[in-house]
């Protein structure tokens, strides 16, 4: 890390080298398209200037002072420019004509028709650049047009005066300069002459003001580049030098380059203790010495404690106040608020002002992404308990303990093919991000595997009927495109029923008779209990049968139906699948569902009737603790517990002191036996563990034995 900032600091040091160079360079060197010559006064190109030899003639001098009396007597300046232009017109080759030009050009100007005066001054200096007002006409010519938007003309003509005159002359076309080239969006030809302009400032009056400039310049205008390079060289005795120099400071910050930043503070505390942002230098000094300041028993957690979310945000504490209990570790709580800014402010006061070793959260997925950057940056371990994917290839230092769409899919994927055998699989799912996801995921690692998905059907996120669906799964939607269904079309054709309602009754008989081709042994419903509940009826009228994982069932369905070749479906689901328990005491999924969610499969990240002992330890912990609720754990409630107890068995048998060290020993945790599961963090820093597959009968909903139903399926041969 610390390399890597070296190399970057090189580079930036490099740019700023260059475009020192290169800004320093431009305004001296007019190309054939864009600069205007110096001499010329900006709008004119030296290589286009013509060859006009003016002479004296006594007629034209007469006609330009009987034009300037007319000029005096008349109030309206811009036909008093008019009279002139006339002389212009009838003498243009003499000194009258040119005298002429130029009057009218200043009249223009006192006028404010700036655009004509840009016209007429242009004119006057593109014939004669020597002319003997040519100095005060480019100045006009300047300000005429940084008055109509042609900032970088103005610019360009200023300097070149600027660089010729003295005194006070000499500052106001500085200023006049300063103006154009903020105009123009050059911001560091901007800052230079604003910098400059404070330097020569006499009174306290002036100097503020210029200090006023620089400090608008340097906020969100003039880039870093160009701050570093007006700040390189700069005495201290400058004015503008702490405004500079503390902005620096700042972006150092930002930039986590902890190194630069601390000297370029320590030089800013040396060269302007009294300046006004001293105490802030300070602040920000004291606050990067204590990044690498940590107390070794100080854990933060960032959850969302107010707003719309706290309600998830109470449960993941419910269960990491429970598993610190009776431990010294001092747990620093940051209410996020689902506010992805207020994470970030979090996250930094964590680990500057708070000295935790470790964070734990956030939830939601911005703040988690928000987190996990700041946590690389500042070095923090976080282990953040986020559904979204890949969040820790962010860095190292990001670790997570959630149950993903991921790893359920895989989990189903393991459980139906490894376990049950099976190598053909339908889709059935919602079209919502996280319907798609999940169908995507499981998708994936069936064909992976070697298996097949034989159909796919989408439904919206809304919908409660799925006939349709249900039909497109087995064939019975699109009957055109059977065969045995034009067979049975002609058969009832061919018996000649001219009545139609015995007509329509015929097909109707035949419709029903064309078979559902059933090709796929489980389905998988990434969805909600209660859109499940509402689907698997409609795959009943289908034919499609779910609820035979008794032989006697079995039995009993091919007596009901005359079928004796009967192909049943496994329908399986994700932890959305789980439901609170209604009136009867049965999960809801089941008092709706009925016998058609039976024999079903789903799986899930905890589960309050587990019978694995680490699991049940802490439900009855957790009962005792919230008795006065009378609310069971769930997933929020388990992951907390886990993820504080995961961090505090690396404090309490490791006692690392550095945010370091606390990084490798969680990344080191194998075999934590939690209330999720059995867990370690792989190479990716993600908690593998085995998830919990629950099985649905008319009883209730009940855990599978994953590991005992694979040596059955190994002591079988199969």
């Amino acid at each position: 890390m610390h390399l890597a900032m070296e190399v970057l600091s090189a580079s930036r040091r490099a740019l700023v080298a260059a475009l020192a160079l290169t800004l320093t360079a431009c305004p001296k060197t007019p190309s054939r398209t864009d600069s205007r010559d110096d001499t010329s006064g900006g709008d004119s190109t030296q290589n286009d200037r013509p060859r006009v030899d003016v002479k004296q003639d006594a007629t034209a001098n007469a006609a330009l002072a009987q034009a300037r009396t007319q000029a005096q007597a008349n109030p309206d300046k811009k036909q008093a420019a008019e009279t002139y232009l006339s002389v212009r017109k009838a003498y243009p080759a003499t000194t009258a004509g040119q005298d002429a030009l130029y009057n009218a050009g200043v009249l223009y100007f006192e006028a404010k028709d700036y655009a004509n005066a840009r016209r007429t001054f242009n004119e006057l200096l593109f014939e004669n650049p020597l002319y003997a007002q040519a100095e005060d006409a480019k100045h006009k010519l300047a300000v005429s047009a940084m008055e109509v938007g042609a900032y970088r003309d103005a610019y360009q003509t200023l300097t070149s005066l600027a660089e010729r005159a003295e005194g006070a002359e000499k500052e106001q076309l500085l200023k006049e300069a300063a103006r154009a080239a903020e105009g123009a969006g050059l911001f560091s030809q901007a800052l230079s002459s604003a910098v400059k302009e404070a330097g020569d400032a006499r009174t306290q009056e002036e100097k503020a003001a210029a200090v006023q400039k620089v400090e608008q310049l340097v906020e969100g205008r003039a880039s870093f580049l160009d701050i570093a390079r007006v700040q390189e060289g700069l005495s201290p005795s400058n004015p503008a030098w702490p405004v500079l120099q503390f902005k620096l400071a700042r972006i150092y910050y930002h930039l986590r380059d902890w190194t630069r930043l601390e000297e370029s503070l320590q030089t800013f505390l040396r060269e302007a203790p009294n300046s006004t942002f001293a105490p802030q230098a300070k602040d920000l000094l004291a606050r990067a010495t204590r990044r690498v300041e940590v107390r070794p028993r100080t854990v933060a957690v960032l959850l969302p404690m107010t707003g719309r979310y706290q309600p998830i945000g109470e449960a993941v504490l419910r269960g990491v106040k429970l598993a610190l209990q009776g431990s010294d570790i001092e747990l620093v709580v940051k209410d996020t608020q689902g506010d992805v800014n207020k994470t970030g402010t979090a996250m930094e006061q964590l680990a500057f002002d708070d000295g935790a070793i470790a964070a734990l959260g956030p939830l939601l997925v911005d703040d988690t992404k928000r987190a996990a950057l700041l946590a690389e940056e500042l070095q923090v371990p976080l282990l953040t308990l986020s559904r979204q994917e890949g969040i820790t290839d962010i860095g190292p230092y990001v670790f997570r303990n959630m149950l993903t769409n991921s790893a359920q899919a895989r989990a189903i994927a393991d459980y139906a093919m490894n376990v049950k055998g099976y190598k053909r699989f339908a889709v059935l799912y919602p079209n919502i991000p996280y319907g798609v996801e999940l169908a995507n995921e499981f998708w994936d690692d069936v064909v992976s595997r070697g298996g097949t998905v034989r159909g796919a059907e989408a439904y919206s996120y809304d919908q409660t009927t799925f006939t349709s669906e249900a039909k497109r799964l087995v064939g019975r939607y699109y009957l055109e495109d059977r065969g045995d269904w034009a067979e049975a079309v002609r058969d009832v054709q061919g018996e000649k029923i001219t009545d139609a309602y015995r007509r329509r009754k015929a097909m109707e008989k035949a419709k029903s008779g064309v078979e559902p081709i059933i090709d796929f042994e489980g389905l998988f419903i990434p969805d909600d209990w209660r859109r499940v509940s509402l689907v698997t009826p409609a795959l009943a009228v289908e034919d499609i049968v779910t609820n035979a994982c008794d032989p006697r069932d079995l039995e009993r369905i091919r007596k009901t139906t005359g079928k004796k070749d009967l192909k049943t479906v496994t329908l399986f689901g994700t932890n959305q699948w789980s439901s609170p328990k209604g009136r009867s005491g049965l999960p809801e999924l089941l008092e709706r569902g009925g016998k058609f969610v039976t024999c079903s499969v789903y799986v899930d990240g905890f589960f309050v009737d587990s019978q694995r002992p680490a699991t049940q330890k802490f439900v009855k912990t957790y009962r005792d603790a919230y008795k006065e609720t009378g609310r069971d754990p769930g997933l929020l409630e388990a992951i907390g517990y886990d993820s504080a107890r995961m961090v505090r068995q690396v404090i309490d048998k490791q006692r690392p002191n550095t945010r370091a060290a606390m990084r490798e020993a969680l990344a080191g945790l194998k075999d934590f036996d939690g209330a999720t599961g059995r867990t370690s963090f792989n190479d990716k820093r993600e908690a593998d563990k085995q998830l919990f597959l629950l099985s649905v009968d008319n009883k209730g909903v009940n855990e599978i034995n994953v590991d005992k139903e694979k040596a059955a399926v190994r002591g079988s041969g199969s």
